[in-house]
């Protein structure tokens, strides 16, 4: 059951990596925040509710998980609100980058593959945390970013590494890369540990009960 799991898992990074960002409704913020760290049956329940109930179901899903995990959930969200709003001004956690660093935090390592004229860097994270990423070199912030063609993302797993490839589009987004099946398996695992370690539901009986008892809400005016 637990390789199905990974399996599927993997197929549906394969897929989303390919079709790119606009799968996550845009309209929904709170929704567009939480998509890629949610469980299945949690955005199965929160679509079939009405919108006084998915206010009840907002409030609950940070209190059956830890409150670390909701301090790094805000500190990681923080920091694409600041480092990706030039690709999406209304939602800078809505890019691939953002659904990649929620869930899975700051990479061990991040790869640039450039032109000649910039060459090959390399960055680690400077904390656990923090996100932000010494390279070693002079501040780029007001160069072309295209001259940035590609970012990989490397993370730990047991005894392997997983990359995400981000290529550069033009004018001002980074799509992440399609990954080889192998690939795609390792990359699935990371993040199912992720979302059932890191952001893990504490009581999931209890939990399960309380959101199925969203749906008896009536909407306002409705009988």
């Amino acid at each position: 059951m637990k390789h199905t799991k990974i399996a599927a898992l993997a197929m549906a990074s394969l897929m989303l990596a390919s079709c790119g960002v606009n799968l996550i409704p845009s309209k929904d913020d709170w929704y567009a925040k939480h998509y890629y760290i949610m469980q299945d049956y949690e955005w199965q329940i929160y679509k079939a509710i009405g919108p006084t109930a998915r206010l009840e179901f907002q409030k609950t899903f940070w209190t059956v998980r830890s409150a670390y995990a909701k301090d790094e959930f805000d500190k990681r969200v923080e920091y694409c609100l600041k480092n990706y709003k030039r690709e999406n001004s209304h939602q800078p956690f809505n890019v691939d980058k953002a659904h990649i660093y929620i869930l899975n935090g700051p990479p061990a390592q991040v790869t640039y593959a450039a032109n000649d004229a910039w060459g090959a860097t390399s960055a680690t994270p400077t904390s656990a945390s923090g996100g932000q990423f010494s390279t070693g070199i002079s501040d780029r912030t007001n160069e072309d970013v295209s001259a940035n063609s590609a970012e990989v993302w490397t993370y730990p797993i047991g005894n392997r590494l997983v990359n995400y490839v981000f290529q550069f589009r033009s004018p001002n987004e980074w799509r992440l890369q399609q990954s080889s099946a192998e690939e795609g398996r390792y990359r699935g695992q990371l993040e199912l540990n992720n979302k059932n370690g890191f952001y893990a539901v504490e009581d999931v009986a209890a939990y399960k009960q309380t959101l199925e008892a969203l749906k008896a809400i009536k909407e306002p005016g409705k009988k």
